[in-house]
């Protein structure tokens, strides 16, 4: 059985990514694609890990927080350490989250009421000065 490679060409297009953004990952050694020269070719496992780097960032994990998951997938115990930190850490990032909406809620309605208050003041200010 032969291993399917991804040109960066290839890896950018499929996961709307920049070339840049994937020596990154590389240099930050996240993915270790294949090399032949120059020429960088990407393996299932550089694009599964790529695939979680990029929801890890999505979901506001730091690289670091992402290497230390991805390093859990070797440990030989079918995953079970790496899905237990996952989790852990998932529920620590959405308690985080999840007051971050809160927090931001708060901001947008105290500006919403700031927003009318100032509305009806120029409303009443363009009223006298029409009638003046």
């Amino acid at each position: 059985m032969t291993e399917t490679y991804l040109t960066i060409r290839e890896m950018c297009e499929a996961y709307e990514v920049t070339p840049r953004t994937l020596r990154f990952y590389e240099a930050k050694e996240l993915i270790s694609p294949v090399r032949e020269g120059q020429k960088r070719l990407f393996t299932k496992r550089d694009q599964a890990r790529l695939k979680l780097i990029l929801r890890g960032k999505r979901f506001g994990f730091s690289l670091e927080d992402i290497r230390q998951l991805l390093d859990l997938y070797d440990l030989g115990d079918q995953q079970a350490t790496q899905m237990a930190r996952t989790h852990a850490m998932g529920l620590e990032r959405l308690s985080a989250m999840e007051a971050q909406r809160d927090e931001l809620n708060v901001a947008i309605e105290e500006l919403r009421e700031n927003l009318n208050w100032g509305a009806n003041l120029l409303a009443s200010q363009n009223i006298q000065e029409a009638a003046e």
